[in-house]
């Protein structure tokens, strides 16, 4: 109880902060980064050095309550096709853009749901994102997918086109906490969907959980971590629910009187994590656990675990090109994101122009703070003698900021020979930590909880 009250003192449950899958973070862009960057930047890039792909596929049959990704509901194929459209010329426009022999390492397609199309547009966007990215000889290719918007010949048609990992959104088992969420998805249709990835030859597995949903308990949580462990994943994402209806406005149909509160919930993290740990698993920088032998397990042994748009990742492309409406990239020289609404977004291809509508130029300023969080994140530790590789003197600029993290931080935080690192017992205390590297966070934005 005595840990939870220091927590409680440093502001756990009060702090708002990113998660910072980016930084600077993505509401810091700016309408003055836009296509012209994103043209300039594309063109520019290595031939030599393959890339990362993510395509976002913004479309549900069903909108779930807790989501706050930028999705749209459908019960028809026909916006699916257009989007598709849009895809295809999106894809022509950066084909003319990118210099010749650039190849694809990694591939990632997210949403929404992208397992909403049907097998002939899984073979549709596959083949017309090969043909603008040959994939590297070990390119991995990843699908989020919702198991009751699957079947066998979907499975089938991602497997033939050289789907390695699957990545299921779970959530949590419990019907009463599915219901309150808007989420029906019964364990056993779950398993029907694992056994069929597995049936296809997919060997590599993720599953999604979130904690801090309504009606959520110790027992609740127990029961679906167990479940999880009877699926074998290679790697569990363990996130916190972000109650943003200001953001997103389908939250407002949960029950905020049903959420736990901020001591149960994180309760209940830390009861799923060591039920993970129990079992064998890794963890993972802040809310991921893997098997031993999985990437990111071995990435994170090495030095090289890193974060992105999608989380963890072992992903060593230095460059991502986000595709499709409100998608991300991360450039050599900073961010650009395409237009959010999807309708803005298919008119801007469709005039012949990039889709990028608001981004950022990084500044070396921008790069050390950055790699500083970065390695905050990855490895609860500020390596300065490698900031100062990299960086040179300009290393010594952070060296204010981990005085006073030092201080305010003693009992959680160590500093030796410059370097800082977080002790495990401030571990919660991760991404508050990282906002004090953050030289926009006085911007205005409303982030969400930081436990």
């Amino acid at each position: 109880m005595k840990q939870i009250e220091r927590l409680e003192s440093l502001g756990l449950f009060d702090a708002r902060v990113p998660r910072y899958t980016s930084y600077p973070t993505a509401p810091v862009f700016s309408t003055e980064t836009g296509a012209a960057f994103q043209h300039a930047a594309l063109s520019g890039l290595d031939p030599a050095q393959p890339v990362s792909v993510y395509i976002h596929i913004p479309f549900c049959e069903r909108l779930c309550w807790f989501c706050a990704c930028r999705t749209q509901g459908t019960k028809t194929l026909s916006p699916v096709e257009s989007y598709l459209e849009s895809l295809e010329a999106e894809l022509a426009l950066v084909r003319d853009t990118l210099p010749a022999g650039l190849r694809m390492g990694r591939l990632h397609w997210g949403g929404g749901t992208p397992t909403i199309l049907p097998p002939r547009m899984i073979h549709r966007l596959a083949e017309a994102i090969k043909r603008v990215f040959p994939p590297t000889d070990d390119c991995e290719f990843s699908v989020e997918i919702d198991p009751t918007m699957v079947d066998r010949d979907k499975i089938a048609a991602l497997a033939e086109q050289g789907m390695t990992r699957a990545s299921i959104g779970i959530q949590d088992f419990d019907p009463i906490v599915q219901t309150a969420i808007g989420r029906a998805q019964p364990f056993d249709v779950t398993r029907g969907c694992v056994d069929d990835l597995r049936a296809a030859g997919v060997t590599s597995l993720n599953t999604d959980l979130v904690y801090g949903l309504p009606h959520q308990s110790q027992a609740r949580q127990a029961d679906t971590v167990a479940k999880v462990l009877t699926l074998n994943p290679d790697r569990v994402a363990l996130f916190g629910y972000a109650h943003v209806p200001w953001m997103s406005k389908r939250q407002k149909m949960i029950d905020e009187a049903a959420l736990p509160g901020d001591h149960a919930r994180h309760a209940l993290a830390r009861l799923a994590g060591a039920r993970f740990e129990a079992a064998g698993m890794t963890p993972i920088g802040i809310d991921h656990f893997a098997t031993a032998e999985d990437g990111l397990a071995r990435a994170q042994r090495d030095g090289r675990l890193r974060r992105n748009f999608q989380g963890y990742t072992a992903d060593d492309c230095a460059t991502l090109i986000g595709l499709g409406a409100s998608s991300i990239s991360r450039l050599p020289d900073g961010y650009v994101q395409n237009a959010p609404a999807t309708a803005a977004y298919a008119q801007r291809v469709a005039a012949g122009n990039l889709a990028g509508t608001k981004g950022h130029v990084l500044t070396e300023d921008d790069r050390l703070r950055g790699r500083a969080i970065e390695m905050l994140m990855c490895d609860f530790r500020i390596d300065r003698a490698a900031l100062e590789r990299d960086f040179g003197p300009a290393a010594s600029q952070l060296d204010p900021i981990h005085a006073m993290v030092a201080a305010r931080y003693a009992d959680d935080v160590v500093m030796d020979e410059g370097s800082l690192s977080i002790e495990p017992g401030g571990k919660p205390l991760t991404r508050i930590i990282a906002s004090a590297y953050d030289a926009y966070l006085s911007n205005g934005a409303r982030y969400s909880q930081a436990s």
